[in-house]
């Protein structure tokens, strides 16, 4: 039997904190102890975290850095990256923040930055609220600053111990700022949809991804995409190596602008609790 308690999600979206022990000579169920005491089968836990009182045992954070050069054309790339999540009992904190800066021979120095801050309220049958803020600027897109913040309800339609596949749906309001001739301004209500698959517990390797439409209910004809995939294997030490494509699309984009831009980048990190 442990003391030590744990954080739980089990299969059927349930979160609970709870000591655990298996019975002598069965180690196909675990019995539970939060409220009251129950046993279920050990494949029906989908997530385990021990945490203590204090409140760094909840965090998990990461930072991870990037160069590429490439001689032909001496295009010089410089990335980093960071993460930053909070799990508690019925919700979850994320944060992250992107920046990747390229330079080229005869051509100016391009950026693109990108950040994130978001919690999710979980309830029963993995079912969330979702609420969020994103930003980029953009170079390629000729932004100078777009900010979105939505909110809306999500489920997890899959959830096992080695992947989890969900979608959610809501209202967001696009704020834009632009560095064309115009230095235009947008404003805009939009709904959106997304859809998001992690699969983890590979051995060393996990993959994550996610893509969210965003179409426009106050710009007839105008929509925007953002996809993003991360591919991270992990290495002794908590290091890791990480392979990331991000994809931005605009069906109307201002003049002079690009309507999508994708950036690739491979980077070195470390990840902390």
């Amino acid at each position: 039997r442990s003391e030590q308690t744990y954080l739980l999600t089990l299969s059927d979206g349930s979160r609970i904190n709870s000591t655990l022990y298996t019975k002598p000579g069965d180690t196909t169920k675990v019995t539970l102890k939060d409220e009251f005491e129950f046993t279920t089968d050990i494949k029906n836990i989908v997530y385990i975290k021990p945490v203590k009182n204090d409140f760094l045992s909840r965090f998990v954070a990461s930072i991870s850095l990037g160069y590429n050069l490439t001689k032909s054309n001496n295009l010089h790339q410089f990335s980093v990256s960071s993460n930053l999540s909070y799990t508690a009992y019925k919700w979850l904190f994320t944060a992250g923040f992107n920046s990747v800066r390229s330079n080229q021979d005869d051509v100016e120095e391009t950026q693109r930055t990108d950040a994130n801050i978001g919690i999710k309220y979980f309830m029963k049958n993995d079912w969330f609220y979702s609420t969020s803020a994103d930003f980029l600027s953009n170079d390629e897109q000729k932004l100078e600053l777009r900010s979105t913040i939505k909110g809306g309800l999500g489920k997890y339609f899959t959830h096992t111990n080695r992947l989890y596949f969900g979608g959610g749906f809501g209202l967001a309001f696009n704020n834009e700022k632009y560095t064309d001739e115009s230095s235009t301004n947008r404003n805009s209500l939009e709904a959106y949809g997304t859809l998001m698959l992690n699969i983890f517990d590979l051995n060393d390797l996990s993959l994550s991804t996610d893509a969210t439409l965003y179409p426009s209910l106050t710009e007839g004809g105008r929509y925007r995409l953002d996809y993003n995939l991360n591919f991270k294997y992990d290495l002794p030490l908590d290091f890791f190596l990480k392979l990331g494509l991000s994809y931005n699309y605009d069906s109307k984009p201002v003049e002079g602008a690009s309507n999508s831009d994708y950036v690739f980048q491979s980077s070195f990190g470390w990840e902390f609790n």
